[in-house]
């Protein structure tokens, strides 16, 4: 592999109070932020087991559950050849040694089914967890030249469909489901979940206390009976501009979404 410092093409950025560095494209494909990290918020606190990390582009949200869950071993799974590379780039590095033993890369296309999914490398019920950041902006959204970054971004009108139908292949009975979206996207999510996931525990982000929700996020059990509640919401900024207390713990792994 490439010394990242040494190709311009890539950066090496730090998160989680520099608790682990992330090897990312600087001109093309998707580069991680806040989302990934509230993402990793919503497993519960000391959650142990394995995690598939579906999409994982990077690794950050893998990553961050990792940093936070000593007893967690994650799947980054990521289709895309240099994300997934660049995934592989991040759990060399030497600053990322520990977490790295517990984090494995898997280059699988998140929608395959049936006998090709478990070639793939994603077998039945084989997670405690499944998490997902995935495309959620809309093909007639303004769409980026970047093919990679476009591919990371855009989502075809059965995207969650597909990807909860892996998620709960290859979650155990029992496991989780975390997700985040946006909020026009919540009514296929749940007809989705339906008859797959239970329990489904939403969140609206909101960018201040006087604007709308931005970002959902969801999480829910398999197998699970219990029905839809919606959590207070969570304010990323004060009326100043400021990064409010909660955001702040949350994007840096020192809280959890769900008080769990």
């Amino acid at each position: 592999m490439a010394d990242p410092d040494a190709d311009d093409r890539f950066s090496v950025d730090s998160f989680h109070r520099d608790a682990f560095r992330l090897v990312q494209p600087v001109r093309n494909g998707h580069r991680a932020g806040i989302d990934a990290m509230l993402l990793a918020a919503a497993l519960p606190d000391g959650f142990s087991g394995t995690v598939a990390d579906l999409g994982a582009g990077a690794g950050a949200a893998g990553f961050a559950v990792a940093a936070r869950c000593p007893g967690v071993r994650v799947t980054l799974v990521e289709q895309a050849a240099t994300m997934a590379d660049c995934a592989r780039r991040s759990i060399a590095l030497p600053h990322n040694a520990d977490l790295g033993q517990r984090l494995t890369v898997l280059e699988a296309d998140v929608t395959l089914s049936g006998t090709q999914r478990g070639a793939a490398g994603l077998p039945s019920n084989a997670f405690d967890a499944a998490i997902m950041n995935p495309p959620f902006n809309k093909a007639s959204d303004r769409a980026t030249p970047d093919a990679l970054k476009r591919a990371a971004h855009v989502m075809p009108d059965d995207l969650f469909e597909r990807w909860i139908r892996t998620a709960a292949a290859i979650v155990r009975p029992g496991g989780l489901l975390a997700l985040i979206a946006r909020p026009a996207s919540l009514a296929p999510i749940l007809a989705a979940l339906e008859r797959r996931f239970g329990g489904a525990l939403v969140m609206p982000v909101h960018p201040d206390a006087e604007r709308a929700a931005i970002r959902i996020l969801l999480r829910a059990r398999k197998g699970s009976r219990a029905g839809l509640a919606l959590a207070p919401p969570l304010i990323l900024h004060e009326a100043d501009g400021a990064v409010t207390a909660r955001a702040d713990a949350l994007t840096n792994g020192r809280a959890t979404l769900f008080a769990d």
